[in-house]
């Protein structure tokens, strides 16, 4: 088969491996636009999981990928000058080059060609039995057709910008600071043993009493370092260089797809579907549909029934990682309701954000509810069958157009 994919980001370059394991007879060619060693992005997080499943698949690159990782279990919340830890599960960080190095290097070594500095409009693809469009949330091909895929966005309503730091975090921190204009937080992570990446979250009212829409990138720097000096010990901020764009602040846009497929042309990662950072899904996502096409391309079906099962499969799996998403974004965009909480419990919230029925309750006795749930495990029970049915009964009671 001669597969073409559209985007040497993760998605596309671990599929090129998969299917060359399956069938090295497969002719495969990777397009990426940027030229090699240019991606933008300082680390991407990843979950026990997702390594099994890495080494299930292709030993080779989950063994690199794990080398080139930096791990933590504690997660830690500072409020002010308060700080709380906790002991959860083990998470990764790795450098979003060096991902791509890895995948990269053992995509070549299996035989496929890699073609950088080569763009893919969404005029005409090229001509192959396959073509993959793994070229992110502004895929050029699934744009040209969005009518056909059904392409809805939703934009939420914080701004945020994605930033570095040489500060290495030895656990999965968030620091929420309190400013003149509102609330202003960061969640850093470890990407290796030289540097971490830190995203810094506001309301776009806090972003614009501040000045960090109209401030050039450098000062705004300097600004966001003064209010995070408690969580980087010194160390500087730094953002994309002047050429790539400066430091720019965005609002996250939710994509979806009604259909991932158009004749031979199939959508992968980002380019069918976006969630909220917050949860730190999107490189697995992304990975787990290179996974389940690869595997759905295996058997004996005609291509039309392969693409129909691998977005079956993908878009039952979506489901509620994109739940988790959309309350996790919800929950800071309304984060001043719980930041009056003693700390311990704001933090038991934080990481109960992806609740359904979080939004509906009072914060306060929403936390007793989970405690006492923790100990009884009907009572547990009971609050996984019907929270999801009161949340949506209450949602469905909710003005139109809230988000």
């Amino acid at each position: 088969m001669k597969v073409v994919c559209v985007g040497g980001g993760p998605a596309g370059l671990y599929l090129a491996i998969l299917l060359k394991r399956q069938d090295p007879a497969h002719d495969i060619t990777v397009h990426e636009r940027n030229p090699e060693g240019s991606t933008y992005g300082w680390g991407v997080t990843y979950w026990r999981p997702l390594l099994d499943r890495l080494r299930a698949h292709d030993p080779e690159s989950a063994r690199a990928v794990e080398d080139a990782s930096a791990r933590w279990r504690d997660g830690v919340a500072r409020v002010g000058d308060l700080t709380v830890r906790h002991r959860g599960d083990e998470g990764f960080g790795i450098g979003r080059h060096r991902l791509l190095e890895i995948l990269a290097a053992r995509a070549r070594a299996l035989g496929v060609r890699l073609e950088h500095g080569s763009e893919v409009t969404g005029a005409r693809w090229p001509a192959a039995d396959l073509v993959v469009a793994a070229d992110g949330a502004g895929s050029a091909l699934r744009t040209r057709h969005a009518g056909h895929f059904g392409t809805g966005i939703r934009t939420g309503r914080n701004r945020y910008a994605w930033l570095g730091t040489s500060k290495v975090f030895d656990a999965f921190t968030f620091a929420f600071v309190a400013t003149a204009h509102g609330w202003i937080w960061a969640y850093g992570y470890a990407f290796g043993p030289r540097g971490s990446t830190v995203v810094v979250e506001c309301a776009p009212e806090t972003w614009t009493g501040l000045g960090l829409d109209r401030t050039d990138p450098d000062r705004q720097l300097a600004l966001l370092e003064e209010y995070f000096a408690g969580l980087l010990d010194g160390h500087r901020l730094t953002g994309r260089a002047p050429a790539e764009g400066g430091t720019p602040w965005t609002a996250f846009r939710t994509l979806t797809n009604r259909t991932w497929s158009l004749g031979n042309l199939v959508l992968l990662g980002d380019a069918a579907h976006t969630t909220h950072y917050s949860i730190g899904a999107g490189t697995t996502l992304a990975l787990e549909d290179a996974m389940s096409l690869a595997a759905a391309l295996r058997g004996p079906a005609a291509l039309p029934d392969a693409l129909a099962r691998y977005e079956r499969e993908r878009k039952a799996a979506l489901l509620p990682v994109q739940s988790a998403a959309r309350y996790s974004a919800r929950w800071y965009e309304n984060l001043p309701r719980y930041l009056a909480l003693p700390p311990e419990r704001m933090f038991a919230l934080l990481g109960q954000r992806h609740s359904p029925l979080l939004p509906y309750l009072p914060p306060d006795l929403y936390y007793r509810l989970d405690r006492a749930a923790g100990h009884l495990e009907p009572l547990r029970r009971l609050k996984r069958r019907l929270g999801p049915r009161l949340a949506r009964a209450l949602q469905a009671r909710e003005p139109a157009g809230r988000a």
